[in-house]
């Protein structure tokens, strides 16, 4: 019994001389495992700048378009942001699914994008443009200029000059110009017309707020007018 017994505390002091720091406790574990990267979703239709001919229910004024994105492992429901680019309205639709159908009027630009919340985080898809075919319309307005720098309420360093920049894009592609408008008032006024480039570079004054806008015209004499925007410039 005595032998027993001494057996077992010999055994006992053995595990408890069992090194246990930090570097035997990696070999356990595979360096080359990390958490995978989250991203947001892809969006897959309407097709971003395209022209959507695709609906049901259709009626002269309205059409029920499917909107689809690939569907992500770390969402448990959506948030599909559709908006308005005639009245600026933005409507929010919450669902499980990556395939939802919506009613929207025709011959009408619209905006839309898809997020979800992950780990108290907001996951957004990239913003995609599309227009929603009208009855016997030939020829469509251009999108909106897409503002890219100044980015809105952007705080510059001080400067004598800034360059504008934006982007453009139309489902008839026949885009021949913009007007861009821009001073230290809202609304702001023209400055410059028919530029055929996705740029300006602009005189400014430290210590200024600016405002400005972008007009889009295409070939059949359409156009379309951006958000106004503003910028600072510190002393």
């Amino acid at each position: 019994m005595k032998r027993l017994i001494k057996f077992i505390c010999f055994v006992l002091l053995i595990q408890g001389c069992v090194d246990t720091t930090d570097d035997n406790i990696n070999t356990l574990i595979p360096n080359d495992e990390t958490p995978d990267e989250v991203e947001g979703v892809q969006l897959i239709f309407p097709f971003e700048s395209s022209l959507c001919t695709e609906g049901t229910n259709i009626t002269p004024t309205e059409s029920t378009v499917l909107f689809e994105w690939e569907p992500n492992n770390n969402a448990q429901s959506y948030i599909l942001s559709i908006e308005n680019l005639s009245t600026n309205s933005i409507t929010e639709y919450e669902t499980e699914d990556f395939i939802y159908p919506v009613t929207i009027e025709r011959a009408i630009a619209y905006r839309w994008f898809v997020n979800y919340v992950y780990n108290n985080e907001i996951l957004e898809s990239e913003i995609w443009n599309f227009y929603n075919a009208g009855e016997a319309i030939q020829t469509y307005p251009p999108f909106q200029a897409e503002i890219i720098s100044p980015t809105m309420a952007e705080t510059l360093p001080s400067t004598n000059s800034v360059t504008l920049l934006w982007s453009g894009s139309d489902v008839d592609n026949d885009i021949v110009g913009y007007d861009v408008y821009i001073g230290t008032s809202n609304p702001p006024v023209v400055d410059t017309t028919n530029i055929t480039v996705n740029q300006l570079q602009i005189t400014v004054t430290p210590g200024n707020i600016y405002y400005w806008k972008v007009v889009t015209k295409d070939a059949a004499g359409n156009t379309s007018e951006s958000s106004v925007f503003q910028f600072s410039i510190l002393n």
